[in-house]
């Protein structure tokens, strides 16, 4: 910091407000002394500086996702950057892959590198074990789960409400023997969109009792082969409802192989890529997830800046959006 400081110009003190994002600087000595650290290749010792930090911030957050190789949670992350690295804040990330014990251990790992904040996606019956950190002011926001056994922020989609949509878009064109294809039954979201799929179906005066209802199904390979054996059975369904993106490229393949792709309806829950290049288009209940790591690191910013209000719970909507697959009507299939 003393090179620095002597290239630029200005004592070490103002390299180390510089350095630290404090305020009162004026933007000519901040482009001095960054050209200067540039120059020198310069980093800043980071555990040190939490040391000798008045505020004792790292200036960095803990980002627990479902998977970092899921496109949902990839533009979760993005967006979560965007805002923190606006403030000059790095974001950690690592994958939860629906294990409560990395749950743990990832959350474990965060607060050792002594993060400001998580923005935690779980799976654990309770989180329980953060309300220590809770109460010791560490600001904590769950996304597309809401948490159990503390209360927090949290930023979810609206899962129900956008299975029901999916679930009325099919009915309404027609679709009476419609499946349900899903992801792991214990996941609160997953819960939410086949209970939002089920009462739609009650609302329309469907019997839910003779229903296709697959779950458990947690990844391309395993959804296809559950619809390959659905699709070949002796009542196949003319009209799927898969309620994860992963799932939904499963069903996809699964309909290719057939040959059954332009015959049977098909709507998911969560976008995926490339799905309207397709062909029928894949028609999907999208969710904002790019919305969802905004509004998470925003209220983890809020809270950092002195917001000691209740427990905020923010509901992004989800949209339909037809693209082919999901319009099929079922005489089509018969």
């Amino acid at each position: 910091m003393r090179h620095v400081a002597a290239l630029a110009g200005v004592g070490v003190k103002t390299v180390s407000r510089v350095v630290n994002g404090e305020p009162n600087v004026s933007a000519a000595t901040i482009a001095k002394v960054l050209d200067a650290a540039r120059t020198l290749d310069f980093q800043p010792d980071l555990h040190a500086g939490n040391l000798r930090r008045a505020d004792g911030r790292s200036r960095s957050l803990g980002l627990l996702v479902g998977s970092v190789d899921n496109p949902f949670a990839g533009a979760l992350h993005r967006a979560v950057e965007d805002v923190a690295l606006e403030r000059g804040v790095a974001v950690f990330a690592s994958s939860l892959d629906d294990d409560p014990e990395r749950e743990q251990v990832a959350v474990a790992a965060f607060l050792r590198r002594r993060v400001d904040g998580l923005i935690l996606t779980t799976v654990s019956g309770s989180q329980g074990y953060l309300a220590p950190e809770l109460r010791r002011g560490t600001p904590v926001v769950f996304v597309d789960r809401e948490p159990a056994g503390v209360e927090s922020d949290s930023v979810v989609s609206d899962n129900a409400d956008g299975a029901a949509l999916a679930t009325r878009h099919l009915l309404e064109r027609g679709h009476r023997r419609i499946a349900y294809l899903g992801d792991r039954r214990g996941i609160q979201t997953a819960g939410e969109r086949r209970r939002g799929f089920l009462e739609e179906l009650g609302r329309h005066g469907v019997a839910t009792r003779d229903v296709p209802v697959i779950e458990d199904l947690h990844d391309e390979e395993s959804a296809r082969r559950a619809a390959l054996a659905l699709l070949t059975g002796e009542e196949p369904p003319t009209a799927v409802f898969s309620s994860q993106n992963l799932v939904t490229i499963g069903v996809v393949r699964a309909l290719r192989e057939l040959g059954r792709h332009r015959e049977v309806a098909l709507v998911g829950f969560d976008d995926v890529p490339l799905g309207d290049l397709l062909e029928p288009g894949v028609t999907v209940v999208a969710q904002d997830p790019r919305a969802i790591g905004r509004i998470a690191a925003e209220r983890v910013f809020a809270r950092l800046d002195g917001d000691t209000g209740s427990p905020v719970r923010e509901i992004v909507p989800t949209r339909l959006i037809a693209r082919g697959s999901g319009e099929i009507p079922p005489e089509v299939s018969r």
